[in-house]
């Protein structure tokens, strides 16, 4: 018969009670270090670092399940997103995923495409899953949600829901003035679609802005989108429309990065350059705005940024209670690229 080589033994986790038995402290002094709970204040600094020191070593790893019966937490939220991948929603769950690592907490995403029913079963189905907050994104709620909420582009004040809005007069003013100094005045401009939460703001903005500045906003050289894409693909077709009414125009402002890039890719087609001929102003500064041809000038959203306060904020909310900002405002700022110039006189 061969020699049989020894089952190598199957290692097993390090348990609070070992941690306890090798510093020699009772298991209840050690859980309250590891969680630092208020109970652990009593505790002097240098046993807490005998116990630190000892997790590490042992490769302690506490059981998230237990402690979540324990505590009767889950240290989960809900996101909520239009879409997944899109270049807007992703950068801002980057910056959710960055905080909540952090600070230990997992996150279930849902995708509502502005969709109501679908809305409905999914913020349903997390609330089963057990989740103790959500974040929204470019979603407009329609009523108060059950549980401590912050909404990114959120423009309806519910109460128990945090908004994060950008300053959109201000945008509008970066974006505009900057296209009047390049001596710019015919300007066209590309509407959001309707079910998207920034859509109203922004174009009450815009309109606000170009009469303070004496621009005229023309209906011949406004374009309305109504089609729903996460792709340039939701731009071409306008930028195909206004060139078709033949009203002259110098310079675009695009409702978003991705319908900018539509419409510059449509301008080169019918042999218009950017920015010789026309000049393209976005909205949101994705990632891939600096590497488009021509790169775009923008108007930059923080999107990660947002994404980090989010979650910051409703962990805050979450983990203290009491009071709450209904809103925080971001600031937004211009990013100028290759896709403006002067007008051609």
């Amino acid at each position: 018969m061969k020699d049989r080589k020894p089952r190598a033994k199957k290692s097993s986790a390090v348990t609070l009670k070992a941690v306890a038995e090798h510093v020699g402290l009772t298991p209840g002094t050690v859980s309250a270090v590891l969680n630092n709970a208020p109970s652990s204040r009593s505790i002097p600094q240098h046993t807490k670092n005998r116990v630190l020191e000892a997790a590490r070593e042992l490769k302690y790893r506490p059981n998230f399940f237990a402690q979540s019966l324990r505590k009767k937490r889950t240290y989960t939220i809900g996101v909520i997103v239009e879409e997944i991948g899109d270049a807007y929603g992703s950068l801002v769950i980057s910056g959710i995923e960055q905080y909540l690592r952090q600070k230990n907490y997992f996150f279930l995403t849902v995708v509502h495409r502005h969709n109501p029913e679908l809305l409905d079963r999914y913020a349903q189905i997390l609330l089963e899953r057990g989740v103790e907050g959500f974040i929204t994104i470019d979603m407009l709620l329609r009523e108060a949600p059950s549980l401590p909420t912050v909404a990114v582009a959120g423009h309806r004040s519910f109460p128990g829901v945090t908004n994060i809005v950008l300053d959109h007069h201000r945008a509008a003013r970066v974006a505009l003035s900057h296209l009047q100094d390049l001596g710019h005045k015919e300007i066209a401009f590309m509407k959001g679609q309707p079910d998207s939460s920034d859509s109203e703001d922004r174009w009450t903005a815009n309109c606000q802005v170009a009469q303070e500045l004496g621009i005229t906003v023309k209906p011949e050289l406004t374009v309305q989108i109504d089609i729903d894409d996460p792709t340039p693909q939701v731009g071409y077709p306008y930028a195909k429309q206004l060139l078709e009414r033949k009203v002259p125009f110098s310079a675009l402002f695009a409702y978003n990065d991705l319908s900018a890039i539509g419409a510059i890719r449509a301008f080169q087609e019918e042999g218009v350059r950017v920015p010789h001929d026309v000049s393209v102003v976005g909205f949101d500064d994705i990632q891939g705005a600096a590497y488009n041809i021509p790169s775009l000038t923008t108007v930059r959203q923080p999107l990660t940024r947002m994404g980090n306060i989010a979650a910051q904020t409703l962990l805050e909310r979450i983990e203290g209670g009491g009071e709450y900002p209904s809103e925080i405002a971001i600031e937004p700022e211009l990013v100028i690229r290759e896709s403006t110039a002067k007008r051609r006189t």
